[in-house]
């Protein structure tokens, strides 16, 4: 089966209302398009790392703009919009950092909470500790759709492998990466992560992502792409501003890639040994 899947690149700024705005005018136009799944960035909602910025517009589910959008757009253009994710309030006080898959009827399919959580400090002086401000998710979400069996990440989890061999082990044939990649680790890794995932599980990979400078002073990397499973980008986003990237995904594609490399059923149960290494001097450590 094939069916035509669109990657939304945006600018989020710290208003949520034009952000659902401008999320809309792009999934209108990638549904004119002919797109029937569409994705969305992480943070669609609001790019704010003032954790006191954030907390002032944080809704809860029920009540959160982008979710609204989100599923009404669903119904009035019959497609699955996937909200990459978008900061959700919570009944403890802390917030996920969430995806939501709508259906053609505007009914929510699932959520998903990004698992691994980016804490690091950069070269360039950026600190980042979403550990502090995001409750981590437990559980990994797939969703079966009439045209592919759909998994989910949300950015740094693409650096976990195990993630995406546990959903392509359990049959996903699409992945989906939406992302807030920062600009300096964007140019070193993103296409490579994003090509290997594919690669090593025989999937495509759908990847949305923020792109440019925001209104907060972060620089995020762009590129949103859209890879088939022998690693080739389908369609890809330049580093800034608006896109929409669209391409065909024809589902035959990974059985064809799993028939080639069947590394998925070659995988063998191991164990590890750790060994002692030998001293300066020739002594055993």
């Amino acid at each position: 089966m094939t069916f035509k899947a669109a990657a939304i690149q945006m600018c989020s700024g710290v208003n949520p209302e034009k952000n659902a705005a401008d999320m809309a005018r792009l999934v209108r136009e990638a549904a004119a398009k002919g797109a029937v799944y569409v994705q969305t960035p992480e943070m669609t909602g609001a790019v704010q790392k003032d954790r006191a910025g954030l907390q002032a517009v944080l809704k809860d589910e029920a009540n959160d703009i982008v979710v609204r959008t989100a599923a009404e757009l669903a119904k009035e253009l019959g497609i699955y919009l996937h909200v990459g994710s978008t900061a959700i309030g919570l009944a403890d006080g802390k917030i996920a950092n969430r995806g939501f898959l709508f259906g053609p009827d505007g009914q929510l399919v699932t959520r998903y909470d990004k698992i691994h959580m980016f804490d690091v400090d950069l070269a360039n002086g950026e600190s980042w500790r979403e550990s502090a401000v995001y409750n981590p998710g437990a559980e990994a979400r797939m969703a079966s759709l009439p045209f592919a069996e759909l998994g989910f990440s949300i950015c740094y989890d693409v650096r976990f492998p195990q993630l995406f061999r546990a959903q392509a082990v359990a049959g996903a044939e699409v992945m989906t990466v939406p992302a807030a990649f920062t600009k300096q680790t964007g140019e070193a890794h993103w296409e490579i992560l994003l090509r290997a995932r594919a690669i090593e599980n025989g999937m495509f990979v759908i990847a949305a992502a923020q792109a440019g400078r925001h209104e907060d002073g972060r620089e995020t990397f762009g590129h949103s792409m859209i890879i088939d499973p022998w690693g080739k980008v389908l369609a890809a986003a330049g580093g800034t501003g608006e896109a929409v990237v669209i391409a065909d995904i024809d589902v035959a594609a990974v059985k064809a890639a799993h028939d080639r490399i069947p590394n998925l059923k070659n995988a063998r149960d191991f164990s590890l040994e750790k060994v002692a290494g030998i001293k300066a001097g020739g002594v055993a450590a």
